[in-house]
């Protein structure tokens, strides 16, 4: 099926840099877009060229009512809509807009970004699991930040485990808040960047947004709060039992972290872990998963994601292949392991040692 589109005023910023957005859409939808010198032409399915066009005009729509994109939201708009049938260039526009996220306009930039945002708004406790860069601790501070300003909640608590990323930073100098401020830095970053810091500021005096170590949360009841567990993977299993049974009425929890970046000894087991094993069928919360095309940092995170994956994928490889059995080994045996009696059998097979002789163990006299 072919459709012709008459080319509108300033359309070309709909094309994006080098026509990116473009491709974008060839390859979602599976269609050819051919320009031309006053018309758009399309050619694919007729479904496909159906939304195409619903597309272009859903930009005139915006473009004409005065929104603006920024930041390469367009770009992620377009992600979204073409991994969702379901999607609209207007209905992604118009629902962000609809959301206050202090000074800042928040867009989810792939589809993962969109399900863990409804996820948030449609459940009490929520998981977020995924590589670096995915969003998952700046878009819940967004939420938080949003249900604080709407008045769904009377505050704010952030929570992180005090945990080194691999250094021994020993004793810290100044007062406690001191001592962990380095800890939780990334959370004041995500604060900072959507409120003014006057407000951020009164804010923190007055313990309506509380940041503080997990540690601090035992023998405590959340009421009237938006509670966020960052790093969640270097929780152990007992914090992580005590942080989840912390939820008091009308609150909400939204636990993050990575599982390929756990910084506990080597003895323990990290709480995120063991959570998504356990609660994985409980009623009333949802797990979001994240992987490296959710990425919203440099692209060269992505790939960089993309190499540590594939090299551990290489090194199970390995280690699987040197578990097969060699091509005429005896059965139950593998490539270099030894019989189950190794010793006791090679006693009765190898042939024993000649008995010295009285010259041989003497040692021989030169003159």
């Amino acid at each position: 099926m072919k459709k012709s589109i008459e080319l509108s005023p300033n359309i070309e910023t709909l094309f994006g840099t080098r026509d990116e957005n473009l491709h974008v859409l060839e390859d979602g939808l599976n269609i050819n877009i051919d320009l031309r010198s006053d018309h758009i032409e399309l050619e694919g399915a007729p479904r496909d060229v159906a939304r195409a066009e619903q597309l272009f005009a859903d930009y005139e729509h915006l473009r004409r009512t005065g929104y603006q994109f920024v930041n390469g939201d367009l770009g992620s708009m377009l992600r979204v809509l073409v991994a969702d049938p379901n999607a609209t260039l207007r209905g992604l526009a118009e629902a962000g807009r609809q959301r206050s996220f202090g000074r800042r306009t928040v867009q989810p930039k792939s589809p993962n970004q969109r399900r863990y945002l409804e996820a948030i708004e449609q459940h009490d406790m929520v998981f977020g699991i995924g590589p670096a860069g995915t969003g998952k601790t700046y878009l819940a501070v967004a939420m938080a930040i949003s249900a604080l300003l709407n008045k769904q909640v009377n505050r704010i608590i952030l929570a992180r485990p005090a945990v080194e990323a691999g250094e021994r930073l020993g004793f810290l100098p100044g007062t406690l808040q001191e001592k962990i401020d380095p800890y939780l830095r990334p959370l004041y970053d995500a604060l900072f960047d959507m409120l003014d810091p006057e407000r951020v500021e009164r804010y923190l005096e007055k313990n309506i947004i509380e940041i503080a170590p997990i540690a601090f949360m035992r023998g405590r009841t959340l009421n009237d709060s938006f509670v966020i567990l960052d790093e969640a993977q270097n929780t152990t299993s007992e914090q992580m039992k005590m942080f989840v049974t912390r939820l008091g009425f009308n609150s909400k929890a939204v636990i993050t972290g990575d599982i390929t970046q756990i910084d506990l000894p080597t003895a323990r087991r990290s709480g995120l872990i063991e959570a998504t094993e356990i609660l994985k069928g409980v009623n009333g919360l949802t797990f979001v998963h994240f992987d490296e095309s959710d990425v919203v940092r440099h692209h060269l995170v992505q790939r960089i994601i993309r190499a540590y994956d594939e090299h551990k994928v290489r090194l199970a490889e390995q280690q699987l292949s040197l578990l097969e059995p060699k091509p005429g080994a005896p059965l139950g045996m593998t490539s270099g392991a030894t019989p189950a009696n190794g010793s006791d059998a090679a006693s009765r097979t190898a042939p024993l040692p000649a008995p010295q002789t009285e010259a041989a163990e003497k040692p021989h006299l030169q003159n």
